[in-house]
Parts: structure tokens; C-alpha cells; sequence
């Protein structure tokens, strides 16, 4: 169960895993108890920055946005995720102000690997020309540079990603520990066990 509210902040460039990694850590932290409140990028702008667009000052004003509704529940003692690109440092170290139980977690991949994962070819438009004001080709992406959290998505599945965030919240106090030790090693072997027993016909 979750000692007190806290944000996470996921930031990094589109298709770097940054809503598959939520869609991992969300049942985790239920099983813990927590109450917990995802804004994802596409959700806020349909229903809380309708009309904004992308230019940066509309971005900021979407990226404040999210971070004033995370304040607001995490002083309520909900763990908010925020999966939203959030390209400009100035303005997530604005919301790390505000909030104060501030997690950042840099979702890191390279362009190629985008590339490839961009099932509708929008990088492959945006390098051509085609897209304006594409984060990473044609419009700046300022990656953090002290987050409490880094995921390599090209090095590690999303649910190690996952396990790496709540290991975090343990140390920072947003979590308690599991009753198998700070980093639920045990918990994860007994898993592994018992799935190696599955497969073999054994359970």
C-alpha cells in the first residue's frame, strides 16, 4: 500500500514505450493497494487541452495543465502517472516544483529502434519533410538530465521497466517494501519457479 500520493512523470519521445511501461506498472501498484490515476498525452488533449496545438507555447500550457490535475491528486495521496512526451525541461522542472513528490522516468530509445516500432510511418514523414513540428525530427526533445528512474526500452522488457519504478518508490518512501525484501526478488523467483513447473506439465 502506498504510504502517500505521489506523480510519476514518464517522459521521452513518442513510441518509446512510454504508455506500454504504464500499462505494466498500473496492475502492479493496484496489487499493492494504491490508488492510482493515469493522463495519458492523447487522453488530456482530447478532453482537457481541446484546441491547443503544437506549438511550443501550446505545449507548455498542456504540460502544465497535467502537472496542476497530478498536484492535485497526489496531495490526495493518489499515485498519478503522467505518459505524456513532455519535450521542454523547463516545464517538467516547473511541475516538479509544484508538486514536490516529483518521479521522473526518462523512457529512452533510440531513433532507429522508433523507427522501426512506427507501425503509421510518422517518423519516416516527419524525416522527409512531411510532418512539422515532429519531437525528435523537426521540433527539439530535452531529455532529463538527473530523473530518479531511466528505462531502456531497447534493453529491457516493459515489465522490468515496471519493477525498476516501484523499486524506486520503495527507496523514496512512496511504497512499502514487500515482505520478500525492498526489491520483491523473492516474490519474482517464486514466479519464475512456478511458470518454469507450468511449462514443463508439473502445475
Amino acid at each position: 500500500m502506498s504510504d502517500k500520493g505521489c506523480t510519476i512523470w514518464f517522459t521521452g519521445l513518442s513510441g518509446a514505450g512510454k504508455s506500454t511501461i504504464t500499462g505494466e506498472l498500473v496492475p502492479m501498484l493496484h496489487a499493492r493497494g494504491c490508488k492510482v490515476e493515469v493522463l495519458d498525452g492523447d487522453v488530456v488533449r482530447t478532453n482537457l487541452s481541446k484546441g491547443l496545438g503544437f506549438s511550443k507555447e501550446d505545449r507548455d500550457i498542456n504540460i502544465r495543465r497535467i502537472g496542476f490535475v497530478c498536484h492535485l491528486l497526489s496531495r490526495n495521496g493518489v499515485i498519478a502517472i503522467a505518459a505524456a512526451i513532455s519535450p521542454y525541461k523547463h516545464v517538467r522542472d516547473e511541475n516538479r516544483a509544484l508538486i514536490k513528490d516529483f518521479v521522473e522516468v526518462y523512457v529512452s530509445a533510440s531513433l532507429d529502434t522508433l523507427v522501426k516500432r512506427d507501425v503509421k510511418g510518422l517518423y519516416k514523414k516527419a524525416l522527409a519533410g512531411e510532418i512539422k513540428e515532429f519531437t525528435g525530427v523537426s521540433d527539439p526533445y530535452e531529455p532529463p538530465d538527473n530523473p530518479e528512474v531511466i528505462c531502456n526500452t531497447e534493453k529491457e522488457t516493459p515489465k522490468e521497466s515496471a519493477q525498476k519504478i516501484v523499486d524506486k518508490l520503495e527507496e523514496l518512501g512512496y511504497l512499502t517494501p514487500s515482505k520478500n525484501g525492498k526489491d520483491g526478488k523473492a516474490d519474482r523467483e517464486e514466479e519464475a519457479v512456478k511458470k518454469r513447473l507450468a511449462d514443463l506439465g508439473y502445475l
